[in-house]
């Protein structure tokens, strides 16, 4: 058997210096300094032409930033990187830690804590630097999340990490805090990245102000929804009262009226939502912004694509760890093997076979290592496809805001409607009916105060709709851009890695071919 012509195989015939033309897949990824590779278990006469890919790549991404702890989160874009005001966020040090209230509960009185360190450039503009470290524990991310939430209606926000009570009961709890703590400091990198999010106040608290996480905890779903059942009765009465109807305070129309603190305006609205779907009337303001709905259809479409290609990657990566593990078995297989040869050896070519055992074996053990090194550095590629299917969420929440600010709008203007047929008949009435005078005024008083309040809040909840609706645009124009900057490098990385890892393992069968041309010859 003869040497492999590697030099002028197929992977020789690939570009890489980026003169393919105007191609963005054509143009050569840039590495930093410290993943320049060089072979050393291949053939020493010839040059690679691919990065060398890493001897241990556990701490190696060709995408990725390492930790003190050693956990992997992306780099940064170069854009995004130049726009945030920080550079570097960093998750450590999870400590255990006591409740300052008694709980009766065993183990329910304590939580874990992690020290988050931020560095951040100067506000004065002299370009030096900060850095802060606080201390936080989960609830306070918790508290983040939803004042983010809040605050930025429209927006994509990067889903913060679960809670995840079941895991952190089945998992060992060095595993499952682990866990958290690289879930938690890849989300405020995400959230740090955001053009808009990341210079928010809510954040900057977070990151920066010592002691205890300022902001008080948002007030859970169920003490919002009995705190409006406390108020509903006088809601009902208030709408009966001189005919005038319940509507809510101008400053309430900003945030959706599912938050449980209003029932009486969440009916309303769940009313003029059925009554969007299945009544016969057309609302007086739709949605008719034709290319956010086209560009909505794009991204259920996407949504559907992406699940595939995640699937899809996933199942590749579980084949080629079955390829390694099964190459590893075969290595260990033939080393036993050559050991059975050489332990009652009777001729010389039966050493001759032992001895060629040990090369395959060490050849395949060596090969198992390299595949299993490759799919470490594709899944770290591959998982980009994951990273955005699991973005899809935060897109349907930005649009669900769209339509509940929408539903806001359209109730408003219903009531109003209804608020001046009341007027209208109420005046008619005073007009043809004597005595009363100063009761029938007092209702149409009442009655046109009411009117300006809901003038009010109608105006507040358009210019909020129109608000959100600008959020949207200039959000999924944002991922657009960011989507094909990040496939791009998922692909050319990827397929950088592929053929450089197929150059390796070439060079390993190439150097046990040679370690055996004995064979070419028809020699044993």
């Amino acid at each position: 058997m003869e040497t492999l012509p590697l030099a002028d195989g197929p992977l020789a015939a690939v570009p890489v210096d980026g003169s393919g033309g105007g191609d963005p897949l054509l143009h050569p990824l840039q590495f930093d300094s410290s993943f320049s590779f060089s072979f050393s278990s291949s053939s020493p006469t010839r040059t690679s032409s691919f990065a060398e890919p890493p001897s241990n790549a556990k701490g190696v991404s060709l995408q990725a930033t390492e930790s003190p702890k050693g956990s992997i989160y992306p780099s940064p874009r170069p854009n995004s990187r130049e726009d945030s005001d920080y550079l570097k966020i960093t998750v450590s040090d999870p400590q255990k830690e006591s409740e300052s209230t008694v709980s009766l509960v065993p183990g329910a009185g304590t939580f874990v804590s992690y020290l988050i360190t931020s560095r951040t450039r100067a506000s004065d503009l002299s370009g030096s630097l900060q850095e802060f470290s606080v201390r936080r524990r989960f609830r306070d991310v918790v508290t983040l999340a939803d004042r983010i939430a809040e605050s930025y209606r429209g927006f994509v926000i990067p889903p913060r990490p679960d809670k995840s009570v079941v895991e952190s009961q089945v998992m060992q709890k060095q595993e499952f805090v682990e866990q958290r703590r690289s879930a938690l400091e890849k989300y405020l990198y995400k959230l740090a990245e955001h053009p808009v999010i990341g210079k928010s106040d809510e954040l900057r608290v977070f990151l920066q102000a010592a002691g205890k996480f300022p902001l008080p905890a948002t007030t859970d779903m169920a003490s919002r929804v009995l705190d409006g059942a406390v108020r509903l009765p006088k809601q009902f009465f208030s709408s009966g009262e001189a005919g005038s109807g319940y509507v809510a305070a101008p400053q309430d129309v900003v945030q959706p009226a599912k938050g449980g603190r209003d029932l009486l305006r969440m009916f309303k609205e769940l009313k003029q939502s059925v009554a969007n779907d299945w009544g016969g009337a057309k609302p007086s303001v739709v949605e008719e912004d034709k290319t956010f709905l086209e560009r909505k259809e794009r991204v259920l479409e996407l949504e559907q694509q992406l699940s595939t290609a995640s699937q899809q990657a996933e199942a590749l990566v579980k084949a080629q760890q079955d390829i390694s593990e099964t190459m590893g078995e075969l290595g260990l297989a033939f080393l036993k093997l050559g050991k059975f040869e050489s332990e009652e050896v009777v001729c010389d070519s039966q050493r001759i076979r032992a001895a060629d055992y040990k090369h395959l074996a060490t050849a395949a053990v060596r090969a198992s290592r390299a595949y299993r090194e490759s799919n470490s550095l594709a899944m770290k590629h591959l998982d980009k496809l994951h990273e955005y299917y699991g973005l899809m969420l935060a897109v349907h929440h930005a649009f669900s805001d769209r339509a509940s600010a929408l539903v806001t709008l359209q109730t408003l203007l219903s009531d109003l409607s209804s608020l001046r047929l009341r007027e209208e008949k109420l005046e008619a009435a005073s007009s043809k009916i004597f005595g009363s005078e100063r009761t029938r005024s007092r209702k149409l008083e009442e009655l046109k105060e009411t009117i300006i309040v809901t003038e009010d809040a109608k105006s507040i909840a358009f210019r909020e709709y129109e608000r959100i609706k600008e959020n949207n645009k200039s959000e999924l124009d944002r991922l657009d851009k960011e989507r094909h900057e990040d496939f791009i490098a998922m692909i050319k990385g990827y397929i950088v890695n592929q053929a450089g890892y197929a150059e390796k393992i070439a060079g390993i069968w190439t150097q046990v071919a040679g370690e055996t041309n004995r064979y070419a010859n028809g020699t044993d």
